[in-house]
């Protein structure tokens, strides 16, 4: 029998969900399982104004895009008006894969260049154009064979990459690596059409770049002639807390040419979006090729576009990421302290990655560790799940309306579960409770976007509320 090429979570015993609603999904026996993956469902699973949003447009029409809609144009007014103000056009699509493979097509026209730089372990959709960009994807090949017109930079990684927490630069040593790409790409004649990145990376392991590496990268590629896309397809609308978007991260003074959404912005819905200059879209107009997406940005999908917007605000859901996020993060902090199978913690807001190694010294990956953790973890109905190149980064990515219990409850079922692999395994803490001496610059207060960002990924709640109130006037 042939090896299946889709897969369910849980394969050695999978679920059968038949319903859910906010963070909770359930099976067929109407046994509750608290969903901490499920990213798609931005404002919680089958939230009734979203649900009736749908519904209402849907009595009245849907149709293709050719045809004027206010819900169309109200819609890209109020995506455009929580981002920086040069991104001022939108393409409406139906998925993430769409949404970069289009920012593709807009670099390459552009630009009149060819070639893409990717980060290793990046992950930016299905299409055949995206696989040739996601080393995610194409290193599972038994056979990989990795596209000239492709390059693949480090994943800026500081606890397991390249260059870690004890490097002075990390930003601009990483940055660098692009620069030495691009100019051995000019070397053999090759030319640079754009960078992609996820602005924080998933399955590549919740991994969250040194601030001022995209600034230093976006440099690079822009005298090369190319362009800098922001895949924000699992990190945006408000899930990092105290920024919309997850390239703010990296300060006021970054901005892309082109960022990219996926279908959380429908909540699950198929509807996906492009945002980027005028001068990009307007040297995308010049191909003489007519751009048409049949339901992209169709009257219903742009419906509930608008609903999960409204939702955003009158539930202040980026707050609770910011609140919720942070009380997460410290709660997994002091699990570290306690269990010495927890190698690292990072994350902004509901986007948090708990690392498992081995041993701490030599950050060796307890892959098996974090699967034995996830099944354990469903046993007890809490969805979690664990990616990353070696499969053992534990990812908390759940609908926004997480609250601090869930919070508790999922801490405390993976407290019990460490404990009792680390007794089986006969690992302990050592004396001084960590290892690593070396300090970490997560730990480092910064000032980021004119919020102060604290080491468990909080700030200020009341920035946002300032921030948000200047950005819809």
């Amino acid at each position: 029998m042939s090896r299946p090429s889709c897969k369910v979570f849980f394969g050695h015993d999978p679920i059968k969900i038949v319903r859910a609603r906010g963070q909770y999904m359930y099976n067929e026996k109407d046994e509750q399982y608290l969903d901490c993956i499920n990213n798609v469902a931005h404002v919680g699973h089958s939230h009734p104004d979203v649900v009736r949003a749908g519904a209402k447009q849907m009595e009245l029409l849907n149709t293709n895009s050719r045809f004027l809609h206010d819900n169309l144009v109200q819609y890209a007014q109020r995506l455009q008006a929580t981002l920086p103000e040069k991104l001022s056009v939108c393409y409406f699509v139906n998925s993430g894969s769409e949404a970069n493979d289009l920012a593709l097509r807009l670099a390459w026209q552009y630009t009149g260049h060819r070639d893409i730089i990717t980060l290793d372990n990046a992950y930016h959709g299905h299409v055949s154009s995206l696989i040739d960009i996601s080393p995610y994807k194409f290193h599972q090949l038994a056979h990989p064979q990795q596209s000239q017109h492709v390059h693949v930079a480090p994943s800026p990684d500081i606890y397991r990459g390249k260059y870690r927490e004890d490097h002075p630069d990390p930003a601009t040593a990483y940055a660098d690596d692009v620069k030495d790409i691009i100019e051995k790409a000019h070397a053999k004649g090759h030319k640079i059409a754009a960078f992609i990145a996820e602005s924080l990376q998933s399955c590549g392991g919740q991994v969250i770049p040194p601030v001022g590496y995209f600034q230093k990268v976006a440099q690079h590629v822009r005298e090369a002639g190319g362009l800098f896309i922001a895949d924000e397809v699992q990190v945006g609308f408000g899930r990092v807390g105290s920024h919309f978007w997850a390239f703010q991260l990296q300060g006021e003074d970054f901005v892309p040419d082109i960022v990219t959404m996926g279908k959380p912005i429908g909540n699950g819905h198929p509807i996906s979006c492009v945002v980027t200059t005028r001068e990009v879209a307007e040297g995308f107009m010049s191909s003489g090729m007519e751009y048409f997406n049949t339901f992209g940005g169709n009257p219903v999908s742009c419906a509930i576009g608008l609903a999960v917007l409204d939702v955003i605000e009158k539930e202040a859901l980026q707050s609770n990421a910011l609140r919720v996020g942070g009380y997460l993060t410290d709660l997994l902090e002091k699990l570290k302290q306690k269990h010495p199978l927890i190698g690292d913690i990072r994350g902004r807001g509901l986007f948090v990655g708990v690392e498992l190694v081995k041993n701490r010294i030599e950050r060796t990956p307890a892959t098996d560790e974090a699967q034995t953790v996830i099944y354990r973890l469903k046993d007890q109905r809490i969805l979690l799940s664990a990616d990353g190149p070696h499969r053992n980064v534990l990812k908390f990515k759940p609908p926004m309306c997480f609250t601090t219990e869930d919070a508790d409850l999922a801490v405390d079922k993976i407290d019990q579960i460490l404990t009792d692999l680390e007794k089986a395994s006969d690992l302990s803490m050592p004396a001084d409770k960590d290892p690593e001496t070396i300090p970490s610059k997560r730990k480092e207060t910064l000032k980021e976007n004119g919020h102060d960002i604290h080491s468990n990924g909080t700030t200020d709640i009341h920035s946002i509320t300032k921030t948000n109130k200047r950005r819809r006037t």
